[in-house]
């Protein structure tokens, strides 16, 4: 979840009052938000960089508080105090509307051709006699950045420029052309550079270097230029200094260019909204015209308001409340939904305003009201179904693995899932081609590179880190690796591994060979080539030519054992010989680790079974088995029936329900029709 910063003197004072740290995390959780941490600039540094770092640094309270991913409307201070002013019932929700210009004519953004293969869509709007303040242009910045990292996805999808109308002018072009082409003086720079210098000046920049790539390999970079030809800004990566905002700018151009339309429509709302607030006539934004290659005019921003109808017993049913029509829509309107009934039966009609994009649902509304009539005021119930939950049945042999690996003297470890191509390729003498890894797209270090294929080069790794300990060392991990797999919707599939290694002055390849052997014991595998396990001399670039078998388990082969070749070691930077032992551990369960939870009572059946339901007329159930004893006792005597319905006392079936394996058990067991004194049974 995003967090937001904000200034706890200047929030409360915006709020209209004080609150007790205790009262505003009350109030927080109130309207779904957390109030994450109580810090200052101060501490902050002095937490990531030091005491002597901090020395200069503010001692104001900072709030920081934990926000939605879905609500952009509460990323900046205006947001917040305007979502909680309204939930208090201190303010009405504004009324936020598109205006043309007073004085000369549209604002016009021009998109070239050009553009369709880089970031083809863009939008603009301006705010019109906007005052700023330091903290008002502190808020505006930041909430560009939040929405940066946010709905823009790290400026891919959308890039936000702010420039100050009154150092430029219009028509704006919206063009690409080839870096070279393009020259002009980035923000905060004192000279002039080209495109491409300008991309070898940014690789060593801590915060622009990540939103490289995004052009980096296109032929052509996206630019905008006035009717000057001075240059607003390179998207994604920096604007122009020339038409740069500050506390004494009064009207403010901005353009969001965009590879999803819709994003940019969305980013462009949230910005003119929640600062319109400023401008001379407050929640008013001044439109812009987009012509596109098409010759197709739009104004933006939209400003779109759309209604929803919904009933409120559909509130009343999924929230588990009780409430009249008027109240629920109380509630909504709380919320910034404002909400009425329409008369017919138990309608609302509810407003969704340009600031809630994540309302797309009936269920998003119903949240809302849930959220308004406070989680903690829900009365608790008993769910009228229960269900019985179990571990997977690959989990449950890996643990039991796991306690018995650990009893034969062997140390666990956990590495990470990801790792470097040479790992698994070169290190342990394969082709990255042969290995079938998963490769990641844009990897953030070198040590990040593929999904791991093996488990065998993290445990060297973590013997590597632990020369320094006693020999012998003997690690054991059982973990997942990752495979490409056609088969599967993603392409790829986890299987679960068990390795083990030994390091020592000799090979030990006897204890890999006894843990193994151990492990098949475990496991119930007996010794013997057809209806069992045996092992045979296998070739494997990984381990010393001779000294490497390859593990049969009922004809299938499950993994290899053996002494690590020399040059495997040394590259993983080890001195001394060491027996390696991997091995897949799913075929041990008879069907694959995606199969429900267990196989001898699976959760649903294939076909309904014929249960006596209330109503229903009593029928002569199925002759029962030739066992009536259950779990509850012998359903012949009174006690065992009585055991049963004690049991089903606290228990309720949903109309419909589909019964398992375990409950058709029971109830065939079940030699007659039960008497109504055993009501839950009958029932």
């Amino acid at each position: 979840m995003p967090t937001v910063g904000v200034k706890r003197d200047i929030l409360f004072s915006a709020l209209g009052r004080s609150y007790t740290d205790e009262e505003f995390d009350e109030l927080c959780f109130e309207f779904g938000l957390e109030l994450d941490e109580i810090t200052s600039e101060k501490e902050i540094i002095s937490r990531e960089q030091g005491d002597s770092k901090a020395s200069g640094a503010s001692d104001v309270i900072l709030y920081k508080i934990d926000v939605p991913a879905n609500r952009y409307d509460l990323l900046c201070l205006e947001g917040l105090v305007r979502g909680l002013q309204v939930f208090k019932n201190k303010l009405e929700a504004p009324r936020y509307s598109r205006v043309s210009p007073t004085t000369g004519e549209v604002q016009r953004l021009i998109i070239t051709k050009e553009t369709a293969a880089v970031r083809p869509h863009a939008v603009a709007a301006v705010l019109r006699n906007i005052t700023f303040t330091k903290e008002r242009y502190d808020s505006f910045i930041e909430l560009q950045e939040k929405l940066h990292q946010n709905v823009c996805r790290k400026r891919s999808l959308v890039a936000i420029g702010t420039h100050d109308l009154d150092t430029i002018s219009g028509p704006f072009t919206y063009t690409a052309k080839p870096p070279g082409d393009i020259s002009f003086k980035p923000l905060n720079q004192n000279k002039e550079y080209t495109a491409s210098q300008l991309m070898s000046l940014y690789k060593t920049d801590s915060h622009l270097r990540h939103y490289l790539h995004i052009i980096e390999d296109k032929p052509v970079y996206p630019v905008i230029y006035d009717s000057n030809g001075v240059v607003l800004s390179m998207p994604p990566i920096i604007n122009g200094d020339h038409s740069k905002i500050s506390l004494t700018t009064k009207n403010v151009f901005i353009e969001c260019t965009a590879t999803d339309l819709t994003k940019a429509k969305i980013v462009l709302d949230v910005m003119v909204t929640m600062f319109s607030q400023y401008c001379s006539r407050p929640f008013t934004v001044e439109e812009a015209e987009v012509v596109y290659p098409d010759g197709k005019t739009c104004i933006y921003p939209e400003l779109a308001y759309r209604k929803e109808k919904l009933t409120s017993e559909f509130i009343n049913r999924k929230v588990g409340i009780s409430e009249p029509t008027e109240k629920i829509a109380q509630l909504l309107t709380r919320m910034c939904l404002l909400s009425q009934p329409t008369g017919a039966g138990d309608e609302i009609e509810v407003e969704i305003p340009p600031t809630r994009p994540d309302v797309i649902h009936a269920c998003d509304i119903m949240e809302d009201a849930a959220i308004a009539y406070g989680f903690n005021n829900i009365t608790r119930t008993t769910p009228r179904t229960y269900t019985v939950a179990n571990q997977f049945p690959i989990n449950k042999l890996t643990e039991l693995l796991r306690q018995d690996l650990a009893a034969a003297g062997f140390t666990e470890a956990l590495n990470f899932a990801l790792c470097s191509q040479e790992d698994i390729a070169d290190k342990l003498g394969k082709k990255i081609s042969d290995t079938r890894a998963v490769h990641i797209s844009n990897p953030k270090t070198a040590e990040f590179q593929v999904a791991r294929t093996s488990l065998l080069p993290g445990l060297l790794k973590t013997v590597a880190a632990n020369r320094k300990m006693p020999l012998p060392l003997k690690l054991f991990e059982i973990s997942d690796v990752v495979l490409k797999d056609e088969t599967k919707d993603v392409g790829a599939r986890n299987s679960r591994r068990f390795c083990a290694i030994y390091y020592n002055k000799s090979p030990g390849f006897e204890v890999i060979h006894g843990l193994l052997d151990r492990t098949m014991q475990l496991l119930e595998v007996k010794a013997a080539r057809e209806q069992g396990y045996h092992i045979q001399a296998a070739d494997d670039s990984t381990f010393f030519p001779g000294r490497c078998a390859e593990i049969f388990v009922h004809g299938k082969s499950v993994g290899r054992l053996g002494v690590l070749h020399p040059d495997v070691i040394s590259r993983f930077e080890l001195s001394m010989p060491c027996s390696a032992l991997e091995m897949d551990i799913e075929p041990f369960l008879g069907h694959t680790a995606e199969a429900l939870l267990t196989h001898d009572v699976p959760m649903r059946e294939s076909i309904k079974h014929s249960l006596p339901r209330q109503g229903d007329s009593q029928q002569p159930l199925p002759a029962p088995p030739a066992s009536t004893k259950t779990v509850f006792g012998d359903l012949k005597s009174q006690e065992g029936l009585k055991a049963l319905n004690d049991f089903l006392a606290d228990k309720s079936y949903m109309e419909g329900f589909e019964a398992s394996q375990a409950d058709a058990a029971v109830f065939d067991a079940i030699p007659s029709t039960p008497t109504q004194t055993l009501q839950h049974l009958w029932r």
